[in-house]
């Protein structure tokens, strides 16, 4: 009755790549973050929330639904419910971002993936409460406990190969673990789902919402022109590392010679 590789698995493998650019892209500009100051930082880190909150983890779960289909009900989403799961995304990153780069430590990481993990485990469930059709939705509760588990130990690596790693190889690797987290966590709680039909209508309505596709031009558009902007930002943007932030002592001067040094 529940399809979730309705196109196979070009779906799962284009969430997993979109996840992983918007990561990389996101872990780059969080490593920005991490070498300024003050209004400069703020700047960096709301791009890092977005970049890393509707592309690293809002598009996956989104992709990833354009697979999923039930038999014998048609689906829809109900508008509101499904901006809110993106707008949750970008929350969760941002408050795990200031969690981590406030209180460094590995207490603080942990803390950082606790708040992402339920985050996404939250912006997945209402995002799966967006859904509307002719039939009743059920959750396991052991599978939606696992990824309420697996998800602070999966970001709590992520942030740590962001926030305390150097160079574009932690990027890669941490953008790497972050798409493989935010999958896991989406496949975990969907492969716990239960649907049961419902009895046609009288008048056979279709439920009320918006279709997959009616977010499709909209979502990519957007997203494209968000990755888009970053990079150039990323790009025009010199990078400073922390050698090069560090004060310089001026050189002492050679000391001259004197009539006291000679005499002496």
């Amino acid at each position: 009755m529940i399809e979730h590789f309705a196109y196979g698995w070009t779906t799962p493998a284009i969430a997993f790549a979109v996840s992983f650019l918007g990561s990389f892209i996101g872990l780059q500009t969080a490593a920005r973050a991490r070498t300024s100051t003050g209004g400069v930082r703020a700047g960096w880190l709301v791009l890092a929330s977005f970049s890393l909150g509707a592309a690293g983890v809002w598009a996956m779960h989104f992709i990833a639904m354009m697979g999923f289909s039930v038999q014998s009900t048609t689906l829809r989403y109900d508008v509101l419910l499904t901006v809110l799961s993106g707008l949750l995304a970008v929350a969760a990153v941002s408050a795990a971002l200031l969690w981590t780069t406030a209180r460094p430590g590995r207490s603080a990481t942990a803390g950082g993936g606790a708040v992402l993990g339920l985050g996404v485990v939250a912006m997945h469930y209402t995002g799966m409460a967006s859904i509307r059709m002719q039939a009743d939705m059920d959750h396991d509760p052991l599978y939606t406990a696992a990824a309420a588990v697996v998800a602070p130990a999966a970001f709590a690596l992520v942030l740590l190969l962001a926030l305390r790693l150097r160079g574009p190889a932690a990027a890669l690797l941490g953008a790497l673990a972050m798409a493989a987290a935010v999958s896991a966590v989406h496949y975990t709680a969907m492969f716990g789902m239960a649907v049961t039909t419902l009895p046609e209508t009288p008048f056979d309505a279709e439920p009320a919402g918006a279709t997959m596709m009616d977010f499709f031009l909209p979502v990519f558009v957007g997203l494209g022109l968000l990755l888009m902007v970053i990079s150039l930002i990323l790009l025009l943007s010199p990078a400073e590392d922390d050698d090069a932030r560090r004060p310089r002592r001026s050189p002492v001067p050679p000391v001259r010679d004197s009539v006291f040094t000679r005499r002496h």
